[in-house]
């Protein structure tokens, strides 16, 4: 990999603590957001003071600024606590190679060869709150899983220092957004200086104004992240907070951060050095970064045509987005004035420049941002295979309506980080029982031997993940409620009455509202029996936020909200406010079953699914995204593509169905032991099919092989650009 020029790496100081010479690592091991991974370093930060661990949410910077130095003296003549320390340290220093990984030994020729990931936001810990849900945590899971294989990425986004917002709900059930400012000592970021002192990076012009850029490192493993930041005294007062808001703003606000994004990302990576082979865009918000390759090529002489060519030819695309409302785009006067006319860099008229963005579908007042990245990206895939379909129909226009099938869009099914997801006691479950190299393994045979763990320390594992849950979900409720963020008619709501050995289903995501969170209770009276049924009850967990613009989603989520204040619900449904992946974390591994109801077929892929089926959690969805792929017919339930209906009759009536027929007893059903080895039966299943075909590595891989390797290195396959 180029080598970055920057800052050099050097650990925070802590002011309340300072480390004892001992154990001096533990600065730069905290600076690595690889620790979130490790089994060793986050059992060694635990070590260090349990409840303060849980209590900051497992940061380690803020843990070693605020933890009484007399513990750290006493852990450093600790022999076992040192003898875990040196190995932590041994394996961080391991992650700053990657001559023995994967892609070492199957790309050696491309080795140093650089990859460029632009994202407009990364979920890698909830530390660093710079996401908003599925796309960012995804984002993070490849970038982790790049580390891993020694995939030698490196990825642009932007530094949100307000973040997406925190979540508040009012007693009517209304969701509130504030700003979640990020707390610069807490999280593991580093400013890189400009040249001659200046604190900006990069300039971009936009809208008649120079912006100055900054640019913070974050590692994460093998892979830097550089984060674009226009909050500088430089800078024009309206243009300080463009980066600092999650798509915030509305389409104007919009337009300027992916501008800055894209074209700001390739000049700072330019700035350090980095001279990448081959670029992915994850989503149209990163368009603008294949344009600004385009204008630096004309400029240096090289006709617009061949530029465009050459540009294509080194683009990769995803997109995730199966529903035309949802692509990014922009009025084309906009588009011409943010623009700043950047087209006579490029030897051509403002209309030649505005068509890169025409979808024909969407008219010529409109820049696309998708049809943007098609028309300049030669590799473009969907994140599952119904999600391939569904795109190849959507983007038949902009081959000039060419059969679908003909349309060259493939597909990579997104996949999950499992060592960020799956729990450290199901993870050592399988090391006992498949060996330790189980997680880098897709060979069906290993994967079968998950059908033979054993079923009572299978259930007495899920059954500690489960208290685990409903402790923190306790533990939340009274925090608010003692801090005055909470009032007492809210605690029944926030999940204070759950019960760990009631049958517990978590629905946990974005409320948009094909995502149908209340379709559940479509007919109360006969959830109410289902929930309140004595012998076999059922509770729910909800929780997610609903985007600030979208108040549809708020009502949806207002009515969700409702219905855990209902009396005759006895208080088994909850929702656990602030959804993040902290949370997301405890639900995917402490629920029975995970519910998904998307609106078919708009669900490109659904992660959250996979996250639950790797902890032996079972899906109950409808057939759509990645369920489509991964449902088995013994690893969960499915709602048939038949019944699903818009209104959402029929698609209910299903669910009561299965939950009443088969969900239920099966949970229920115990032998002479207590144990429900049906049950457990689905849970294995359930594992079994998640680590073998939807995890982060498969998906990391496949991207390796199909796409970023022929973007290095060419092949002989004819282009096919859409019309332009």
């Amino acid at each position: 990999m180029t080598a970055p020029v920057d800052a050099p790496e050097a650990p925070f100081v802590t002011e309340s603590a300072p480390l004892p010479g001992r154990l001096a690592g533990l600065a730069l091991l905290a600076q690595n957001l690889a620790w979130s991974w490790n089994r060793d370093a986050r059992s060694l930060f635990r070590a260090i003071d349990e409840t303060l661990w849980a209590r900051l949410r497992h940061n380690p910077i803020h843990l070693l600024q605020v933890v009484e130095p007399t513990r750290l003296e006493a852990l450093a003549g600790d022999p076992v606590f040192c003898a875990r320390y040196d190995r932590a340290m041994q394996w961080l220093s391991a992650e700053r190679s990657d001559e023995h990984t994967w892609y070492a030994r199957t790309f050696p020729e491309l080795r140093g060869r650089t990859v460029a990931y632009f994202c407009a936001e990364f979920g890698i810990h909830n530390s660093v709150p710079i996401y908003s849900g599925g796309l960012g945590v995804l984002a993070g899971d490849h970038l982790k899983t790049a580390s891993d294989l020694g995939v030698p990425l490196v990825a642009v986004g932007i530094l949100y220092r307000n973040g997406y917002f925190d979540q508040h709900i009012r007693v009517d059930g209304w969701q509130e957004d504030s700003d979640a400012r990020l707390d610069f000592s807490s999280v593991p970021i580093t400013p890189l200086p400009g040249r001659d002192g200046a604190r900006h990076l990069v300039t971009v012009t936009t809208f008649g104004r120079d912006i100055h850029i900054r640019v913070w490192k974050m590692q994460v493993g093998r892979v830097p992240v550089y984060l674009l930041d226009s909050d500088l005294e430089e800078n024009h007062p309206d243009d300080r907070p463009l980066l600092s808001k999650l798509y915030s703003g509305g389409p104007a606000m919009r337009l300027r951060q992916e501008w800055l994004l894209g074209v700001g990302g390739v000049r700072a990576l330019r700035a350090l050095g980095i001279e990448p082979a081959a670029w992915h865009a994850n989503e149209g918000h990163a368009a603008f970064m294949m344009v600004e390759r385009v204008r630096e090529l004309c400029v240096e002489g090289v006709p617009y045509t061949e530029a465009v060519k050459r540009v294509r030819n080194g683009s990769v695309f995803t997109t995730h987005t199966p529903v035309p409302a949802g692509h990014d785009h922009f009025a084309v006067q906009e588009v011409q004035q943010c623009a700043e006319g950047v087209w006579n860099d490029m030897g051509i008229d403002a209309e030649t420049f505005l068509r890169i963005g025409y979808h024909p579908e969407s008219g010529a007042g409109i820049y696309h941002m998708t049809a943007a990245s098609v028309r300049l990206s030669r590799r473009i895939n969907a994140v599952s295979r119904r999600h391939g379909i569904v795109t190849r129909e959507m983007s038949r226009s902009l081959w000039r309506g060419r059969p679908a099938e003909q349309v060259p869009v493939g597909h990579v099914t997104n996949g999950v980080h499992l060592a960020t997801w799956m729990a450290n006691p199901v993870m050592q479950l399988l090391d006992e029982h498949l060996g330790p190299a189980w997680g880098h393994s897709n060979d069906p045979a290993l994967w079968e031997q998950v059908l033979t763990l054993d079923d009572e320390q299978l259930w007495f594992i899920h059954q500690r993940l489960k208290h685990t849950l409903m402790r923190l979900v306790r533990e939340e409720a009274r925090r608010a409620f003692a801090n005055g963020v909470m009032e007492s008619t809210q605690l029944v709501g926030a999940g204070t009455l759950l019960d760990p050995n009631v049958l517990t289903i978590g629905f946990a995501r974005r409320f948009a509202t094909y995502k149908r969170a209340n379709l559940i209770f479509r007919d109360v009276d006969r959830l109410q029996q289902l929930v309140t049924n004595a012998a076999r009850p059922v509770q729910i967990v909800f929780a997610g936020k609903a985007h600030p613009a979208d108040n549809p989603g708020k009502q949806v989520l207002q009515s969700v909200y409702h219905f855990t204040r209902d009396p005759r619900f006895e208080g088994r449904v909850a929702f656990v406010e602030d959804y993040g992946m902290h949370l997301a974390h405890l639900l995917v591994q402490g629920v029975d079953l995970w519910m998904n109801l998307p609106r078919v077929p708009l669900e490109a892929s659904g992660t959250s699914g996979m996250k639950a089926a790797l902890n032996g959690v079972p899906q109950l969805s409808t057939i759509d995204g990645w369920w489509e792929e991964g449902y088995e017919g013994n690893n969960g339930w499915a709602i048939e593509p038949e019944v699903d209906d818009d209104a959402g009759v029929n698609t209910a009536n299903r669910l009561y169905q299965l939950l009443e027929q088969e969900v239920v007893p099966r949970f229920y059903d115990r032998d002479k032991n207590e144990l429900p080895r049906r049950w457990l039966l689905t849970m294995k299943h359930a594992i079994r099919v998640a680590g073998q075909q939807f995890t982060a590595r498969r998906m990391v891989e496949q991207y390796a092989r199909a796409y970023y390797a022929p973007s290095i290195l060419g092949d002989s396959l004819p282009d096919d650009p859409p019309i332009a």
